[in-house]
């Protein structure tokens, strides 16, 4: 019987990571080096590294290995980031680009854009009846080539179809959405979210190449104008070991 299962070799590989020991970019032993430290079978290897690798601890690099990933710097996310898409724009920024301490060219955005009748839930975190036509954004944020955010904000047809707005080839628009309403004639006053966390879903894990254990932030997201909800963005996801959600709450 082996001495170390592939949660033993797991556990023992995890730990050295989290030490530095293995530190961030590093190659793990080979698989033959594995075999001959741990007395084990290459499928308890194989095993091993699996439960890792759905855990995000590390990645695989065909034909070169498996590595512990290079982290990306924890970035503080303020509940007054849209002052930067609310405010003068002297040079492109939106929010995403001021939380990530990044220019415009270090930005990078993947769209999908379509029309769509609203459910129950966008219907209600709207205020609109079911079936109300919305225009559904899918965003894949990119800072200095690493995907680090997903989005999915949709819009009232009624506000924007057939403007500037709703023409994909316009993104990235410096100023976010914020600006893209104002240009209608759209002010967002108020923005309310909502901030949970739960493990993310595969196309999630995959667009923002996370392991199945890492747990993600998901922000509900309502702007409104005049008491009037303009935009719903369900959900913002963010995975939780690049962000750290900063509220500030003024007591008058």
């Amino acid at each position: 019987m082996a001495r170390f299962t592939a949660q033993n070799i797991a556990d023992d590989l995890r730990a050295e990571i989290q030490s530095g020991e293995l530190s961030p970019g590093a190659a793990l032993p080979s698989e033959r080096q594995m075999i001959d430290r741990y007395g084990v079978s290459k499928g308890t290897v194989a095993k091993a590294i699996g439960i890792l690798k759905e855990a995000g601890a590390v990645v695989s690099v065909r034909g070169r290995g498996v590595f512990v990933p290079k982290r990306p710097p924890v970035k503080r996310i303020s509940s007054e980031r849209y002052r930067v898409d609310a405010g003068p724009q002297e040079t492109p920024q939106t929010s995403f680009t001021a939380d990530q301490g990044i220019t415009w060219h270090e930005y990078r955005l993947d769209k999908a854009y379509r029309w769509i009748e609203a459910d129950e839930r966008l219907a209600s975190l709207f205020g609109v009846p079911a079936g109300e036509r919305i225009l559904e954004r899918r965003f894949v944020f990119y800072a200095k080539g690493e995907p680090s955010q997903m989005s999915r904000p949709c819009l009232l047809a009624s506000d924007v179809e057939g403007t500037p707005v709703a023409d994909p080839d316009r993104e990235p628009w410096p100023g976010g959405t914020i600006a893209q309403l104002r240009s209608i004639g759209i002010e967002v006053d108020e923005i309310d979210e909502d901030v949970s966390s739960r493990m993310p879903k595969p196309e999630e894990k995959a667009a923002l190449r996370i392991g199945s254990g890492m747990p993600v932030f998901t922000i509900t997201r309502r702007m409104l104008s005049g008491g009037r909800v303009v935009e719903v963005a369900d959900p913002i996801v963010i995975p939780a070991d690049r962000a750290v959600l900063n509220y500030r709450i003024r007591l008058d």
